[in-house]
C-alpha cells in the first residue's frame, strides 16, 4: 500500500492513463480516484465516490456506475442502485423516448449477471408494465420464472397476475392462470372470480365443481364447503345457457344428499335452473318433489314461497302475452288452468305443512288429528287418514296418546250411523299392544260408553265384565314385560265404570261383588271406599258399610285415610249417637293414634262434640286439652279460643283461668299478648283488679313499647280507671325498664339504630359523622355503653326512693292523681310544700307518714 509521500507519482500515473476525451476530473475527485486505484474491488470505495458525485450530471454519475460495474460486475448492490437511478432519470419522460430503451438495455445487461435476483426481475417487469409493452413484458415474466428457482416464484406471480388482469386479454390471462394453478392450486377461488368477471362461466363452473369435490381444499377466504357448493348451485342455475359442460341436475341432487340441513335452497336452485332454461313443467315437477320430501318447516317455507312466486310469475306472463297479442279461446283456457293450479296450491298449503311435520315424526298423534281436521267434509280422505294413522303410529314411540286415534276413528263411524264398523274398530283397538295400561283401559271405557249412548246397556255391562275378567296369565300393573291385555284387569278406571254401571243397572249382590273385588285387588282409592260404604248405607246395610270403612282404613295410611276417618266417624255418630258411646270413643282413639297434627283438629272437634252431646263434660274438656297439644302451632291459638269458649259455657268463666295461663305459656308472643289482654279484661270484669294488674305486669315483659303501643295504652287506661298515682308510677317504671331491656339486646339495638340514625344511604358509618374511619362494631359497642349507662341511671338511688321520669309530664301526673278513684283508701296526710334542698327538678320526694290507728282495727292490740 503506497505511503502518503507517494501522492505525486500516483497523480502522474493518473494523468498518464488514456481516458475518454469528454472525461473531466475536478480537483476534489483526486482523492477518490486514488482510493479506487488502490482498492478497485472495494464496493465501499465506489459508493463513497458515487455519493460524493450525486450532485453531478447524469452522464458523469452513469459513467461512474459503469466504471464501478466494470470492475465489480457481480455486485448486486451496485446494479440495484444503478438501475434505480437510471429508472428515476427517465421517470418523467414520454415512454417513446429512446432513453427508455437505453434503460431497458441496461436491465438486460444486469440480468446477465444478476439473473437469480428476483428483486431485479420485479423492478424490470414493473418498468416494462409502465411502458405498456405487453408482449415484451409477458416474455420477461416468463424469462424470470425460468431463471428463478421455484421457491422464489411466489414473488413473481402476484405481479404477473396483476399484469394480465390489467389488460383485456382474456385468453392470455386464462393461460397464465392455468400455469399459476399448477404451482398454487389453493388459489383456485381467485381464478374462478376472474373467470366470472370475463364471463367465462362454463370453465368457472368446472373449476368450482373441482374445488367442491376436493375434500382437502381449504379456502383462503374462509369459506366452508357448503358455501362453495351454494356458489356453484347459484352459478349453474342462474346461467343455464352459458354452462354446458356440467350435468346440473346431478350436481344439485348430489348436494341434496350431502347437505341435508339446506335442502330448501338447493331445491330452489334446481327449480330455478329449469325455469331459466325454459323447462317450466320440469321446474314444477321439481317443486312438487321438493314439497313432498323436505323434512323441516324452514325448508318447506322456502320451497313453497318460491313455488307460489313461480306460479304467480307464470300467470302474470301469460296475462301480459295475451293482452299484447290479443285474446283467443285457447289462451283463456290456459289462463284459467294456471289460475286453478295456483289456487289449488294455496289451498294445499296446510295439508302439505302437516305432511312435513309428520315426516319429521310419523308417531305424533296430535298432528294426525290435525290432518283429519284438514280433511273435514271429505269422508273418504278422513277414513284413509285414520287408517294410515293407526297403521303408522307405534304405541311405544308415540308422542301423545295413541288410543285417541282408535277412539276418534270409531267415533267417526258412529257419527255417520255405521255402528257395526265402529264396533269393529274398537274391537281391533282392544287387541293393540299399547305402551300404557291406561290407554287400553280408555279404549274399553269408550267402547262401553258408545254402547250406552245407543241404549245397549246389557252389551256395555258384558264388555266391561269382559275387560275386568282375570286373564290366563296374571301380571302386575306396572310390569312392562307383559302385554297390557294381561294387566288391564287391575285398571281402576275400568273397575270404576263397571261399579257405576252395576249400581245403575245391576243388582245389589253384583254391585257388592264388584266393590269387594276392587278391595281384594288392592286398587281402591279412598273415594272408592267411601262410595262402597255409601252404597251399602243406602241399602240399609249399616254394619256392612262400617266394615267397608274398616277395610279402607286398613288399606291406607295417613294422610290418605283422613277422608275415610272423617266420613266414618260422622256416619257412626249420626247412626248410633250415644247408644254405643264406648265404641265411638274407641274409634276416635284409634283414629287419633298416629294422626298427623295437620289433620288432628277436625277429629278432636268431632270427638269433643260427641262428649258434649252424649258423654261427660270433663271428658270433653280433656279432649280439648289434648287438642291444644296435638294440633299444629299455627292452629293452637284457634284451638285455645274454642277451648276457652266451651269451658266458659259449661263451667263458667272462672274455670278458664287455668286455660288462659296454659295458653300464655304455650302460644307465641303475639298470640300470648292477645290472651293476656283477654285474661286481664275478664279478671277486670270479675272485679279482680289486682289479678288483672299482675297479668298486665307479666305481659309487659314481652311487649316492646315501640312496637306494641296498643298494650301499653290499654294498661294505661286500666290504671286510670282502677289505679292510683303509685300504680301509674309503677306502670311507667316497668315500661321504661322493659324498653331499656330491649335496647340492651345487641341485635335489636343494631336494627333500631340503623332505622333511627341512618340517612338515605342507610349505612352504619353514618352513625358517627366525621368518624368515617371508626369500625362499625365499635360504634355499636359505644352505643351499648350509652344505653347501659342510661339503664343504670334508671335504678333507684340508695339514699332516697326516686322514680324514673316517664314520658308523662308532671302536669299529667298531677291530673291523673287528682282523678277520683272509688276504690282508693282515704288516708289523712298533711301536705308539706317545702321542697328538700338538693333535689333534682325531675325527682319526686317521698316522705314516711304515720298510719292512722283505724286502719289496724283489732290488730292494734297484737
Amino acid at each position: 500500500m503506497p505511503e502518503i509521500g507517494d501522492a505525486a507519482p500516483a497523480e502522474a500515473k493518473l494523468k498518464a492513463r488514456p481516458e475518454r476525451a469528454d472525461l473531466f476530473f475536478e480537483e476534489e475527485d483526486l482523492q477518490y480516484e486514488e482510493e479506487i486505484l488502490r482498492n478497485p474491488f472495494s464496493v465501499k470505495c465506489w459508493f463513497r465516490y458515487i455519493e460524493f458525485k450525486q450532485s453531478s450530471s447524469q452522464a458523469v454519475l452513469n459513467l461512474l456506475y459503469e466504471r464501478a460495474l466494470k470492475e465489480l460486475p457481480g455486485s448486486y448492490k451496485l446494479w440495484y442502485h444503478y438501475l434505480k437511478a437510471r429508472r428515476a432519470q427517465v421517470k418523467r419522460r414520454c415512454v417513446t423516448d429512446p432513453a427508455y430503451e437505453d434503460v431497458n438495455n441496461c436491465h438486460e445487461r444486469a440480468l446477465v449477471f444478476m439473473h437469480k435476483m428476483p428483486r431485479l426481475w420485479l423492478d424490470y417487469c414493473q418498468f416494462l408494465m409502465e411502458q405498456g409493452r405487453i408482449t415484451r413484458t409477458r416474455r420477461t415474466f416468463d424469462r424470470a420464472l425460468r431463471a428463478l428457482p421455484i421457491t422464489q416464484h411466489s414473488r413473481i406471480w402476484p405481479l404477473y397476475l396483476r399484469f394480465v388482469r390489467s389488460h383485456p386479454l382474456p385468453e392470455t390471462a386464462v393461460r397464465v392462470y392455468r400455469r399459476f394453478l399448477k404451482l398454487s392450486p389453493e388459489s383456485a377461488e381467485e381464478y374462478i372470480e376472474y373467470l366470472r368477471s370475463i364471463d367465462r362461466l362454463d370453465e368457472a363452473a368446472q373449476r368450482l365443481a373441482t374445488v367442491v369435490n376436493d375434500e382437502r381444499f381449504v379456502s383462503k377466504e374462509g369459506k366452508s364447503n357448503y358455501q362453495l357448493w351454494h356458489e356453484l348451485c347459484d352459478l349453474i342455475s342462474q346461467n343455464p345457457d352459458k354452462v354446458q359442460s356440467l350435468n346440473v341436475g346431478a350436481i344439485i341432487r348430489g348436494g341434496l344428499t350431502r347437505f341435508t340441513d339446506q335442502l330448501g335452497k338447493l331445491w330452489c336452485s334446481l327449480a330455478d335452473y329449469y325455469i331459466r332454461s325454459g323447462h317450466f313443467e320440469k321446474a314444477r315437477d321439481v317443486y312438487e318433489e321438493a314439497i313432498q320430501t323436505v323434512m323441516t318447516v324452514r325448508d318447506f317455507t322456502q320451497v313453497f314461497d318460491s313455488y307460489a312466486q313461480f306460479e304467480e310469475s307464470m300467470i302474470a306472463a301469460k296475462m301480459e302475452t295475451t293482452s299484447e297479442l290479443g285474446r283467443e279461446e285457447e289462451d283463456d283456457v290456459d289462463l284459467e288452468l294456471r289460475l286453478a293450479r295456483f289456487e289449488q296450491l294455496i289451498s294445499r298449503r296446510p295439508l302439505l305443512l302437516n305432511s312435513v311435520l309428520l315426516r319429521q315424526n310419523p308417531h305424533h298423534v296430535h298432528e294426525w288429528h290435525k290432518r283429519v281436521a284438514l280433511h273435514q267434509g271429505r269422508p273418504r280422505e278422513v277414513i284413509n287418514t285414520y287408517t294410515e294413522a293407526v297403521q303408522t303410529v307405534d304405541p311405544f314411540k308415540a308422542t301423545g296418546k295413541p288410543h285417541t286415534l282408535w277412539v276418534a276413528f270409531a267415533k267417526f263411524y258412529e257419527d255417520n250411523g255405521q255402528l257395526d264398523d265402529a264396533r269393529t274398530i274398537l274391537e281391533k283397538a282392544t287387541k293393540v299392544n299399547f305402551k300404557q295400561v291406561e290407554d287400553l283401559a280408555s279404549v274399553w271405557c269408550e267402547y262401553g260408553e258408545m254402547e250406552l249412548r245407543h241404549d245397549n246397556y246389557d252389551q256395555a255391562l258384558r264388555l266391561l265384565r269382559k275387560a275386568t275378567a282375570l286373564p290366563a296369565r296374571r301380571a302386575e300393573y306396572f310390569d312392562g314385560s307383559e302385554p297390557v291385555q294381561n294387566r288391564v284387569y287391575k285398571s281402576l278406571k275400568v273397575w270404576s265404570m263397571l261399579a257405576d254401571l252395576e249400581e245403575s243397572l245391576g243388582t245389589f249382590q253384583s254391585t257388592k261383588a264388584v266393590y269387594e273385588r276392587i278391595l281384594d285387588l288392592r286398587i281402591a282409592t279412598p273415594q272408592i271406599v267411601i262410595n262402597y260404604a255409601m252404597f251399602l248405607e243406602e241399602h240399609s246395610y249399616f254394619e256392612e258399610s262400617f266394615k267397608a270403612y274398616e277395610r279402607g282404613i286398613s288399606l291406607f295410611k295417613w294422610p290418605n285415610v283422613s277422608d275415610i276417618w272423617s266420613t266414618y266417624l260422622t256416619k257412626f255418630i249420626a247412626r248410633y249417637g250415644g247408644r254405643k258411646l264406648e265404641r265411638a270413643r274407641d274409634l276416635f282413639e284409634q283414629a287419633l293414634d298416629g294422626c298427623p297434627p295437620k289433620y288432628a283438629k277436625t277429629l278432636y272437634l268431632l270427638y269433643a262434640r260427641l262428649e258434649e252431646e252424649w258423654g261427660l263434660a270433663r271428658h270433653a274438656m280433656a279432649v280439648y286439652e289434648r287438642a291444644t297439644r296435638a294440633v299444629e302451632p299455627s292452629q293452637q291459638h284457634e284451638m285455645f279460643n274454642i277451648y276457652i269458649k266451651r269451658a266458659a259455657e259449661i263451667y263458667g268463666v272462672t274455670h278458664t283461668r287455668s286455660i288462659y295461663q296454659k295458653a300464655i305459656e304455650v302460644l307465641s308472643d303475639e298470640h300470648a299478648r292477645e290472651m293476656c289482654l283477654r285474661f286481664a279484661d275478664m279478671e277486670c270484669k270479675l272485679g279482680e283488679i289486682d289479678r288483672a294488674r299482675a297479668i298486665y305486669s307479666f305481659c309487659s315483659q314481652i311487649c316492646d313499647p315501640r312496637t306494641t303501643g296498643t298494650f301499653w295504652q290499654t294498661w294505661k287506661d286500666f290504671e286510670i280507671r282502677h289505679g292510683n298515682e303509685d300504680t301509674i308510677r309503677e306502670m311507667l317504671r316497668i315500661r321504661r325498664s322493659v324498653q331499656a331491656t330491649y335496647n340492651t339486646q345487641v341485635n335489636f339495638m343494631a336494627s333500631q339504630m340503623l332505622k333511627v340514625y341512618s340517612n338515605a344511604t342507610g349505612t352504619v358509618s353514618d352513625l358517627a359523622p366525621g368518624q368515617s374511619g371508626m369500625d362499625d362494631m365499635k360504634l355499636l359497642e359505644h352505643r351499648a355503653e350509652q344505653l347501659a349507662a342510661e339503664a343504670e341511671r334508671d335504678q333507684p338511688s340508695k339514699g332516697k326512693i326516686l322514680f324514673v321520669r316517664s314520658d308523662a309530664s308532671r302536669t299529667e301526673l298531677a291530673e291523673l292523681a287528682q282523678r277520683a278513684n272509688p276504690e282508693e283508701i282515704e288516708i289523712g296526710e298533711e301536705e308539706d310544700e317545702e321542697e328538700e334542698e338538693g333535689l333534682q327538678p325531675n325527682e319526686v320526694p317521698l316522705e314516711q307518714q304515720s298510719v292512722p290507728a283505724t286502719v289496724f282495727g283489732s290488730l292494734r292490740d297484737d
